[in-house]
């Protein structure tokens, strides 16, 4: 058989599991099955396929925006579809918005978002040649 590489999951550092979940599940819909460990320390929030792991672990997140704030490099960047239909939606539930949308040179409709961590995900979808 074949190799395929089928998806890539970015690992968070959050200062609270729980906390940072709900955001996800209440503000980006992603939803989540369970927390791990006693006490909770570990989720997998999920949306239409795209796996994000959070890891809680105070004091550790470490957004590339605050890193080097010149670049405000992006922590994950999601393909979607739809993306004016989902920044209407993030905009309606009150999320963050990094940076408006636009189209980019690089061939792309996109929007950034900061999540409750100071995470700057960016959703994107390519333009039609």
């Amino acid at each position: 058989m074949p190799v395929k590489v089928k998806g890539i999951a970015p690992y968070l550092f959050v200062d609270d599991v729980k906390t940072s979940a709900d955001w996800y599940r209440d503000k980006l819909g992603f939803g989540y099955e369970r927390l791990w460990g006693e006490p909770a320390c570990f989720a997998m929030v999920k949306r239409d396929g795209i796996v994000l792991m959070l890891k809680e672990q105070p004091g550790a997140a470490r957004p590339n925006a605050k890193v080097d704030p010149e670049d405000s490099a992006w922590n994950a960047y999601l393909w979607v579809e739809g993306v004016d239909e989902l920044y209407a939606e993030f905009k309606a539930k009150g999320v963050k918005i990094f940076r408006e949308i636009c189209d980019q040179p690089y061939g792309c409709r996109d929007f950034d978002i900061e999540d409750c961590n100071g995470y700057v995900l960016c959703f994107g979808q390519d333009l039609e040649k």
